[in-house]
């Protein structure tokens, strides 16, 4: 380095200006390090009044308050089943009053809920009543549309409903989706909910997959600079799988075995094959940046 290179290069040194540099570097990893939400994913929790299940969840929130969430995303399932032909209007009520009882703990949280397959009843007399269906589903829950969106702290959430002919979108829905993705600034983060998975190694061992998740893969790259995670149940069984810059994550079931004992496969009380009951909390930063974490709640 020539002389007056030298006293100029010392020179900006003196003054911070090369020195910043790494100071900088330590302040935005240190952002990077709070997560500015954090969010707890509840799924599958199946609630029924039989098997102490409404006490037994209760606890399992308690332990999902301490984690000190932000608020409660919900996977669907929310009730035990309501789409079997043999369900009667009473098992409808009761179940649904089990779930109200058990929110009760929830107080001053927010909670943005998905429908899943068992929620809605199907077996209503007829397709005029108040209680058939998913728009009953969408009332109970307190969900403002069968699908929709909203933002926190600069994170855009995006709830799907797949309880549609070959477990899909339909094409009103997708064309929203499409449309909401494509009118959020550049590099907004992303996370999408559904009850079903898109992706994920549970499909391969129980199925229960989006049919149109190569057209939602093709989406999702389109908009890889938004989309960060995609969250599903369904299966009762946890993963993640990282795909195309995506976390696919099914976050298991509140419920485990159905707050049954297992089966044959379980590895434990309450599993189902080698998935514990449990619930997933996430940590969302401000860069995109994901943390997904299952917690068994052995309840």
């Amino acid at each position: 380095m020539k002389r007056r290179q030298l006293l100029k290069h010392i020179g900006l040194a003196a003054t911070g200006v090369v020195a910043s540099a790494p100071a900088s570097f330590a302040q935005q990893e240190k952002k990077r390090l709070k997560p500015v939400i954090t969010v707890a994913h509840i799924t599958d929790v199946h609630i029924r009044p039989q098997l102490n299940a409404p006490a037994r969840f209760k606890e399992c929130l308690k332990l999902v308050k301490k984690h000190k969430v932000d608020f409660i995303l919900n996977g669907g399932d929310s009730i035990h089943a309501a789409d079997y032909d043999d369900i009667t209007r009473a098992r409808v009520n009761e179940q649904w009053d089990a779930w109200f009882d058990c929110m009760q703990e929830l107080k001053g949280y927010d909670m943005y809920s998905c429908i899943g397959n068992h929620d809605p009843w199907w077996a209503a007399p007829v397709k005029t009543d108040t209680m058939y269906g998913k728009e009953y589903v969408v009332k109970q829950l307190k969900m403002p549309h069968r699908y929709y969106s909203f933002d926190r702290k600069g994170w855009r959430f995006i709830i799907l409903d797949g309880n549609n002919p070959k477990v899909s979108l339909d094409d009103e829905q997708y064309q929203w989706l499409e449309k909401d993705l494509n009118a959020l600034p550049e590099g907004t983060p992303t996370l999408l909910m559904s009850h079903f998975p898109v992706f994920g190694a549970t499909p391969v061992l129980v199925g229960g997959n989006h049919s149109d998740n190569k057209k939602l893969k093709d989406l999702f790259y389109r908009h890889r600079d938004k989309v960060r995670v995609f969250l599903s149940g369904h299966n009762h069984l946890y993963d993640k799988v990282l795909y195309n810059g995506v976390w696919y994550c099914c976050n298991g079931a509140m419920s485990g075995f159905w707050w049954e004992q297992g089966d044959k496969e379980s590895v434990g009380i309450g599993y189902y094959q080698e998935t514990p009951p449990g619930f997933a909390i996430l940590k969302l930063f401000a860069d995109g940046t994901v943390e997904n974490e299952y917690y068994p709640h052995g309840q």
